[in-house]
C-alpha cells in the first residue's frame, strides 16, 4: 500500500473512535429509566445565581419560576450584566436580589458569574446553583440538585433541554433532536456507568468552596464546558442528575439560531483541539478513568459534523477503492457510517419520535450539509469572542 492508502486508513480509524463511543453511549442509554430516589436529609442553603444581559422580555417569568422552589434561607441573585434595558428593575420588582455590572471591555457570561460569586462571598451560602435567564426549572429541580450535591460533594449538572418553538422548521426540529441526544442520552449513559458528564451552562450546582475558587472571569465562548474540564482535572468531575430538569426554547428567528449554533459548535471544536490531548495525557499519567472518559466524550464532535465527516470519508475512500487504491479504508469508513446511522435511528426511537418524524430524520443529511459554511468558518474565521445569542423579540 502507498502513503495515501495508509493516510486514509488512519483517518478512517481516527473517525471510528467517536463513532464507536457515540454508539456505545446510545446503547447504554437506550433502556427506559425510572425516576431516581431523592436523597434523604437536609437541603443545603443555596444561592441561585442568574446572569442576565438584556433579558427584560423574560426575566420576570424566570425569577417567579425560581422563587417557587426556594426555601426561606435561600437567595436569588440576578446579575444585570452590561444591560441597556429594564432587566434590573424588572428582576427587582419580581423579588430578586439584583446587582448591576457595567464593564463593556470585559463582556461575557464568565465575567458576570465571577461578579456574582464575589458578591455572595460577603455572606457565603453553602452552595450555588447557576440558572440562565431564559430557562425554567421543572418541579423539584433544586431539591434534586442540592441534595445530590450535598451528598456527593461534587458539582452536579441538571438535564438541560432545548425545545423547538411551535411551528418550527425542519432545521430547528432536527437541532432539538440532536440536543436531546447530546444532553440526555449521552450523559445518561455515562451516569449509568458511574462516569462524569460535561457541564451544560445552566442548571449547575456547585459547593461554595469549589465555585468560590473557580476561574470564572473569562470571555471564553463555552465557559461552562471549560469549567467542567477544569473541575475534572482538579479531581471533582461533574455528576449528571437526570431527575433535575431545566428547559429553554430555541429562538424562532434564523439569526438567533445561527448565533447560538456558531458559538456552541465553534467553542466545542476549539475545546477538542485545545483540551482533549492534555486531558488524555493527564488521565493516562494519573490512571484516572473518570478524566479519560470525560476526555473521550469531549472528542465526539457535533452530530452533524460527525455525520458529514463519515459520509465524506466514505465517498473519498470508495472512489479511491474503485481506481485500485485499496479497499480497507473504505471498509472501515463504510462500517463506521452504517454504525452511526443505526445509532442515530436507535436514539430517535428512544427520544426523538415526538420531535421529528421518520421522514424528517431521513432528511437529516441535508440539514448537515446546510451547516458546512459554519464548519468552514471555524477553519478560516473562528468565533473566539463571547456573543449573546439573540432572543426572540430582542
Amino acid at each position: 500500500m502507498n502513503v495515501l492508502s495508509w493516510l486514509l486508513i488512519a483517518a478512517a480509524l481516527l473517525l471510528l473512535v467517536p463513532v464507536l463511543l457515540f454508539a456505545f453511549q446510545i446503547l447504554v442509554a437506550f433502556p427506559g429509566r425510572k425516576p431516581g430516589k431523592l436523597p434523604a436529609g437536609r437541603r443545603p442553603r443555596i444561592a441561585v445565581l442568574v446572569p442576565a444581559h438584556d433579558e427584560a422580555l423574560g426575566i420576570t417569568a424566570t425569577v417567579n419560576n425560581i422563587r417557587e422552589q426556594l426555601h426561606a434561607d435561600d437567595r436569588l441573585v440576578v446579575v444585570a450584566d452590561n444591560c441597556s434595558d429594564d432587566t434590573a428593575a424588572l428582576a427587582t420588582a419580581a423579588g430578586a436580589e439584583v446587582i448591576v455590572r457595567q464593564d463593556t471591555s470585559r463582556r461575557g457570561k464568565g465575567y458576570a458569574l465571577d461578579f456574582g460569586v464575589r458578591h455572595l462571598s460577603a455572606a457565603a451560602p453553602e452552595a450555588v446553583v447557576i440558572v440562565d435567564a431564559d430557562c425554567r426549572l421543572e418541579a423539584g429541580a433544586l431539591e434534586y440538585l442540592s441534595r445530590i450535591g450535598l451528598e456527593s460533594g461534587r458539582p452536579v449538572q441538571a438535564l438541560y433541554l432545548m425545545h423547538a418553538p411551535p411551528h418550527a422548521g425542519l432545521k430547528t426540529r432536527i437541532a432539538a433532536f440532536a440536543w436531546m441526544v447530546k444532553n440526555l442520552l449521552r450523559p445518561l449513559a455515562y451516569h449509568r456507568l458511574g462516569l462524569p458528564c460535561q457541564l451544560m451552562g445552566t442548571g449547575m450546582y456547585f459547593p461554595w468552596a469549589m465555585i468560590s475558587q473557580a476561574q470564572l472571569a473569562s470571555g471564553h465562548i463555552v465557559e461552562d464546558m471549560k469549567l467542567g474540564v477544569d473541575l475534572a482535572r482538579a479531581g471533582t468531575p461533574p455528576l449528571f442528575c437526570p431527575d433535575a430538569v431545566v428547559s429553554s426554547v430555541f429562538p424562532s428567528t434564523g439569526e438567533g439560531v445561527q448565533s447560538q449554533r456558531t458559538r456552541w459548535e465553534h467553542g466545542h471544536l476549539g475545546m477538542i483541539l485545545a483540551d482533549t490531548p492534555k486531558m488524555l495525557a493527564s488521565a493516562l499519567l494519573r490512571a484516572d478513568m473518570r478524566l479519560a472518559a470525560m476526555a473521550l466524550d469531549l472528542c465526539v464532535p457535533p452530530l452533524a459534523l460527525l455525520l458529514l465527516s463519515m459520509l465524506g470519508l466514505t465517498a473519498v475512500t470508495g472512489l479511491f477503492a474503485l481506481i485500485g487504491g485499496g479497499s480497507l479504508a473504505f471498509a472501515i469508513a463504510f462500517a463506521g457510517t452504517v454504525l452511526l446511522g443505526v445509532s442515530v435511528l436507535l436514539a430517535w426511537l428512544r427520544c426523538g419520535r415526538d420531535i421529528v418524524s421518520f421522514s424528517d430524520l431521513a432528511r437529516a443529511p441535508l440539514y448537515a450539509l446546510s451547516k458546512i459554511p459554519l464548519y468552514l468558518r471555524f477553519l478560516v474565521s473562528r468565533q473566539v469572542d463571547w456573543v449573546r445569542s439573540r432572543r426572540d423579540g430582542s
